[in-house]
């Protein structure tokens, strides 16, 4: 039989011969054929057994003691490992999954295979990525968001006699699609364009061009976003064909109805076995199930959604897709919330610069729903809750603003209480209580809290109080209020609260340390599921986090959590999808579109970085000298130009401006200017009483100090202002009407 191999093999037989004749070679390489691969071999080094030869010998007896030493360490570790499987019996081999971790599978193949066939069929799938090998799929799947093309078909000879068909792709059936071109048309060319309505984002080409592990760097991907969204407003100096970038489409119904033609399978001499038996396959082999864990009964899912391009739609708004951004803030209104929102109106298409919303509007408004949780994480709710929030935002500089009748209809505040938002997940409300005492799980590390701070009260309410007195005290901490004094339990209530909300509400979930950056139509057309890359890691960062109303991924996350401890930080979630083989229903965007800086924070793509080019995410409020021009002189349109979002990582300590740590919208908000002006000279009061205290061995009460009034709110602008401040007063330059937001609309009050 003739070899198989290439015609290039020869060179590299000639090459191993060589090595093979060479007397000082150890090894030798052994090539094997791959079953089903007719094209390639296995190339491994087994020892030299060639004739003998005086060099070897002598070389051996030099190296006999090491080469000994070796062989039994050799010999030890496979006993250990021999004798752990014997003890182990047949768990042993499911106390890794493939990631090298524990696993945490509960759901069968059978049940994976209708999760996904849920998921495509709603059109959360709008992909050509495959469906994995491992799910097993034996039948064609239709899928509603892509448009028809011929199915490929593997030749015969890639697959193996016998073998069950595994289906990988899905079968497009939906409406065609027409990328757009869009620029600024001249003379109009001083600002973008907002975004088509019913526009969708094509995340194939987006990580075509951004995807870290391809070696696509994040500056790049910016251009290609900025130029493919049409952010490049009188400046597109490229000169090339630049169709290829247009990553931004409508889809575009197909007048005469189209029949789908399902292929027909290949004949095979075998199927998946309903039931294990003797001889025959289990239909979970490959699987690694959660050790100690029993499979999930049959998931029950809901009937598909029907997938509707935006354009058949009888209103702007689709009932099943709500365009509502969801936030968590736990404790006192502070500057970071004030600025998420102010970015909110500077970007989205809320219309706020309109004096009434036209009832014949073709764009589907956003909104944006502020949870908050009053108290420490751990508190005890009582009755007057929402009273009590409601209280408190009026009385907050930094919230007040916001409960305008301008912005009634596009920011909402809503009480957050742990016990109501649980027992509305119908996948777990009859289960969770039982885990209420490590509720706060964070990667396996349990934060036990006492029973009475976790449980509501029979009124229902969710107001959070503490009876502690200790402020320091890890469960009645209200906010970071420095790096030492971390809110720890509220960050991991966080991470539940948005897959929470996602699943209930539907929307896209926020970290409150993120600012937006431009409109996100396109993103809410794509229907799909998704998080973003952990920076150079391929694990998930729900910082933002996509996911449909009661969707089957939702029934998995919260079936799988709950048999993991109610574990939702990131990387936990990661494992969640990975071991399921669900990655692809939770797309890992690029962290480029949302966190434009982490891998220059972490010593990567430093040689290209972006602009601005951060080297740790405190240079957003302390600009390092060298770069400090480029805040002033850039401003927001040169500030990571065509991501979705920043990012900045915490620092809820740190003030946006430090010269005038107060909300400054003008004459219409004054009162809430004052009422901070006064908190802030109350401060810094006290810091002076504490300071001259210190000096005389008093107390603080015991210095007299100047009047309020007489202390100065703030010092002076630095002589090079800092990209915190910048950002902060552009949004604040435009709700008091003097500039416009980034799209050129102005707000006329």
């Amino acid at each position: 039989m003739n070899n198989e191999l290439p015609s290039h093999s020869s060179a590299i037989e000639e090459k191993l011969e060589r090595h093979r004749s060479h007397p000082s070679a150890w090894t030798r390489p052994l090539l094997l054929p791959i079953p089903g691969v007719r094209t390639r071999r296995l190339r491994i080094l087994v020892p030299n057994a060639g004739p003998f030869n005086p060099l070897h010998a002598a070389r051996f007896r030099r190296r006999r003691g090491p080469l000994l030493v070796g062989l039994a360490c050799v010999a030890v570790f496979f006993t250990v490992i021999l004798m752990s499987k014997s003890f182990g019996g047949s768990d042993w081999s499911e106390q890794y999954s493939s990631t090298g971790e524990p696993p945490t599978l509960v759901f069968r193949r059978e049940d994976l295979q209708r999760i996904w066939k849920w998921e495509v069929a709603s059109g959360h799938y709008p992909s050509h990525d495959p469906i994995p090998l491992q799910i097993g799929m034996t039948e064609t799947v239709v899928n509603p968001a892509l448009p028809p093309r011929p199915p490929s078909i593997k030749p015969s000879r890639y697959r193996s006699p016998g073998a069950v068909d595994v289906v990988t792709e899905t079968l497009g059936s939906g409406a065609n699609r027409v990328y757009l071109d869009i620029q600024s048309q001249p003379p109009n060319v001083a600002y973008p364009p907002r975004p088509v309505p019913g526009s969708v984002a094509d995340m194939d080409e987006i990580m075509k061009h951004c995807h870290f592990s391809q070696g696509k760097y994040v500056r790049d991907c910016l251009e290609v976003l900025r130029i493919g969204g049409g952010l490049d407003n009188g400046e597109r100096m490229r000169r090339d064909n630049l169709d290829d970038w247009k990553y931004i489409y409508l889809e575009q119904p197909n007048n005469s109805t189209a029949t789908i033609v399902i292929p027909p399978r290949q004949p095979s001499a075998q199927r998946p076995a309903v039931a294990k038996k003797k001889g025959e396959v289990d239909p979970d082999e490959g699987l690694v199930k959660k050790r100690g864990a029993e499979w999930e009964p049959q998931v029950v899912l809901s009937s598909p959604l029907r997938h509707r391009p935006a354009s058949t739609l009888p209103q702007p708004c689709d009932p099943e897709n709500p365009r509502v951004y969801h936030m968590f803030w736990t404790g006192p209104f502070t500057d970071k919330p004030y600025l998420a929102l102010m970015s909110f109106l500077y970007t989205q298409n809320t219309g706020i610069h309109l004096r009434d919303w036209p009832s014949d509007a073709k764009v589907c408004r956003p909104q944006f729903w502020m949870w908050i949780n009053p108290g420490p994480a751990a508190a005890v709710p009582n009755p007057s809750a929402v009273r009590d929030m409601f209280t408190m935002l009026k009385n907050s500089p930094w919230a007040a603003p916001f409960l305008h009748p301008r912005f009634k209809d596009v920011i909402q505040f809503k009480l957050w209480n742990t016990t109501e938002q649980l027992d509305g997940i119908p996948e777990i409300k009859d289960e969770w209580r039982a885990l209420q005492e490590s509720l706060f799980n964070s990667g396996g590390h349990i934060i036990s809290v006492k029973k009475k701070n976790v449980t509501a009260t029979s009124s229902g309410a969710a107001a959070n109080a503490t009876s502690s007195t200790d402020e320091d005290d890890l469960e009645s901490r209200l906010g970071s209020k420095s790096s030492s004094s971390y809110d720890r339990l509220s960050v991991i209530l966080s991470d539940m609260a948005r897959f929470v909300l996602c699943h209930r509400f539907g929307g896209i979930y926020l970290d409150a340390d993120t600012i937006l950056l431009r409109d996100w139509e396109e993103l809410w057309g794509w229907k799909g599921a998704f998080a973003y890359r952990w920076s150079r890691l391929e694990k998930y960062n729900t910082a933002v986090l996509r996911m449909n109303k009661n969707s089957a991924l939702g029934t998995f996350l919260f079936r799988t959590a709950l048999k993991n401890g109610l574990d939702f930080h990131p990387m936990t979630v990661s494992r969640y999808a990975a071991d399921a083989h669900l990655e692809g229903l939770l797309l890992r965007l690029p962290d480029a579109m949302f966190d434009s800086a982490w891998l220059n924070t972490e010593n990567f793509q430093r040689d290209r970085p972006p602009q601005p080019y951060f080297t740790e995410f405190g240079d957003f409020f302390d600009t390092p000298v060298q770069n400090s021009a480029a805040p002033q002189a850039l401003g927001f349109h040169g500030f990571f130009r065509g991501a979705y979002s920043y990012h900045f990582h915490n620092f809820w300590w740190k003030p946006f401006d430090p010269a005038r740590n107060f909300p400054d919208l003008g004459p219409r908000f004054k009162d809430g200017e004052d009422q901070a002006k006064a908190a802030l000279r109350r401060a810094a009061l006290a810091e002076k009483a504490a300071a001259a205290a210190s000096l005389r061995g008093k107390t603080a009460t015991d210095d007299v100090v100047s009047p309020l009034q007489d202390l100065p709110v703030s010092v002076g602008d630095k002589r090079d202002l800092d990209w915190s401040t910048v950002l902060k007063r552009t949004f604040e330059a435009y709700i008091r009407g003097e500039r416009p937001n980034m799209y050129g609309e102005w707000l006329a009050w």
